[in-house]
């Protein structure tokens, strides 16, 4: 009897879909009853062993079986690994999307492009303002981060409070809007909190995360030391703050400032019509109208501070940009460090960069992090005062240092809970347990295709990355059932053919032979002959070459 009465109290499930053991893919769903709802749903960009493949995003199979339950999804705010998926999956989960305003504005980009507007029904909210969806009540907190408008959220259930940090960091004085709301922490705190999922992207990092605003006068010496040549500031898109920062330092230069990148473009149009971002009159130039001033009197701000091959300061180091070209009266800054990750991409750039007579400046590039070091993650804790910790987004290590940071505070072991995508977590105040898992994974987008690439796929890119294809083709006589023509041996990516012409005369005897031998045997079964072929021809290139390429028979019948 005890027992069903404590089952009957784990009412509220945690279940991350995403976003613990990997940086980005954040999703997590919270469950009461026949309610959910679903926070943030972001993507992830593929690993380098993921050959051709755009982007991923969460498996959602969850939700989807749970569809009648799903009541919407809030969203902390407008960075890719928090929004990045949506499209793709509201297509097959419709759910009513919450958010404060920029965080919409690029979110109504993104399903205009995919076709979606007017399909989804939107609801922007304010900082302070709650909505009430079935048995949960979410409340927007005002946070600081690397982008406009973030939250955190105070879900209320029947269970308790849960508090999410979503990604922040403690910053006293942002360039834009209000600082973080700490006494908000504070007074949810002593309501008493459930539980709190506190960002763990700087766990290890001792200390405090600068403000953004200490870039302002940084910016403001690289643009007298470099009086005398073009400026071209590459950072990540959605950093308005940042972005508004080096437009304060143009106007005050005297620079008109041209923008390259098309999510760059997106989001400065989006964050200037919301009033986000303030550009003085008569500063903001297009692209097409930089020949019209010296070069020392413009900036560039663009895309591919992390190397992205696409991105626009990729494709001026590389010489394939059509309307910008890098020459010796360019000095070119890298606003952000590398993720990790990217290093060598980033590398590439650089040294692109430095080739064509570029000053770089990327070492002591102006640069701070938009997520809380350990004494900001601390703070939030000592306000908070919840009864279990559940540290959220990132890898282990960084999930263990935040762990550790919550036990260096008081909070016992037992209720500090380490999570890995998947785990359904039922809590209330008396007891919190692992109860079960769903299933979780990697969606992988390949073009307008979406999950139709699979492992299987995977490997055989790579096996033909690392091994080349051999197709032999060959040509059976319909009424004789002997064979009519060839074989003939076509190799890609095994090895040169006219420089392996014996080789090459010895496979295709190899193949012969064993054709002849199955049609001597009378075996006419193409998926039989075409496996003889497979395996022969594999036995003898191994043998002469210590290679496993792909082979592939073709057979046709005359």
């Amino acid at each position: 009897m005890r027992k069903e009465k404590e089952k009957e109290t784990l009412g509220l499930k945690i279940i991350p879909l995403g976003g613990l053991d990997e940086i980005g893919m954040n999703i997590t769903a919270f469950e009461y009853g026949n309610s959910i709802i679903v926070v943030d749903c972001g993507l992830s960009f593929p690993d380098d062993d993921m050959l051709g493949i755009d982007l991923v995003i969460p498996d959602v199979t969850y939700l989807k079986e749970n569809a009648d339950k799903v009541k919407g999804f809030i969203i902390t705010h407008g960075h890719e690994d928090h929004i990045g998926a949506l499209p793709y999956i509201l297509k097959d989960l419709p759910a009513p999307i919450y958010a404060t305003r920029l965080t919409m504005g690029i979110i109504d980009r993104k399903l205009e492009e995919h076709g979606l507007n007017g399909r989804i029904r939107q609801k922007v909210v304010k900082f302070g303002q709650t909505i009430t969806l079935d048995k949960f009540r979410i409340e927007f907190i005002k946070t600081n981060h690397s982008i406009v408008d973030a939250a955190a959220l105070a879900i209320y259930s029947p269970a308790g409070i849960v508090v999410h940090t979503g990604d922040f960091k403690v910053d006293y004085t942002p360039v834009f809007g209000d600082a973080i709301d700490l006494q908000r922490f504070a007074e949810l705190g002593k309501k008493g909190v459930l539980a709190l999922l506190c960002d763990s992207t700087n766990a290890e990092r001792p200390g405090f995360s600068p403000s953004e605003k200490t870039l302002g006068p940084t910016f403001d010496q690289i643009f007298e030391e470099h009086k005398n040549t073009r400026l071209i500031i590459s950072t990540f898109a959605s950093n308005v703050d940042r972005v508004q920062q080096i437009i304060n330092c143009a106007y005050r230069a005297g620079r008109k400032v041209a923008v390259e990148g098309r999510s760059m473009v997106n989001i400065i149009e989006t964050a200037t019509k919301l009033d986000c971002l303030q550009i003085p009159e008569n500063t903001l130039i297009d692209i097409e109208q930089l020949k019209d001033y010296p070069e020392e009197k413009t900036v560039v701000i663009a895309t591919g501070s992390q190397g992205e091959s696409m991105a626009a300061l990729s494709r001026m180091a590389g010489n394939n940009h059509k309307k910008l070209s890098i020459g010796p009266n360019d000095t070119v800054i890298f606003s952000s460090h590398p993720i990790p990750g990217n290093e060598k991409a980033v590398t590439k750039v650089i040294n692109d960069l430095l080739r064509k007579g570029a000053d770089v400046i990327f070492q002591d590039a102006p640069h701070v992090s938009g997520h809380a070091c350990q004494e900001e993650i601390k703070l939030i804790y000592n306000l908070v005062q919840p009864r279990y910790a559940i540290p959220v987004h990132g890898e282990y290590k960084h999930l263990k240092a935040n762990a550790n940071l919550a036990a260096s505070l008081g909070i016992p072991k037992e209720r500090i809970i380490i999570l890995s995508s998947g785990d359904v977590l039922e809590l209330d105040m008396e007891h919190a347990e692992v109860t079960g898992q769903v299933p979780v994974g990697d969606i992988m987008v390949d073009g307008l295709g979406v999950g139709d690439v699979g492992n299987v796929v995977l490997r055989d890119r790579q096996h033909l990355a690392e091994n080349g294809i051999i197709i032999v083709v060959l040509a059976l006589d319909q009424a004789s059932g002997q064979l009519a023509a060839g074989p003939d041996i076509v190799s890609r990516g095994f090895v040169y053919v006219r420089e392996a012409d014996e080789l090459i005369d010895e496979a295709r005897a190899v193949v012969q032979f064993t054709v002849e031998r199955c049609l001597d045997k009378n075996i006419f079964d193409w998926g039989k002959l075409k496996s003889s072929i497979r395996d022969e021809l594999t036995e003898f290139i191994w043998k002469r070459t210590k290679r496993r390429p792909m082979i592939l028979p073709v057979i046709m019948s005359v």
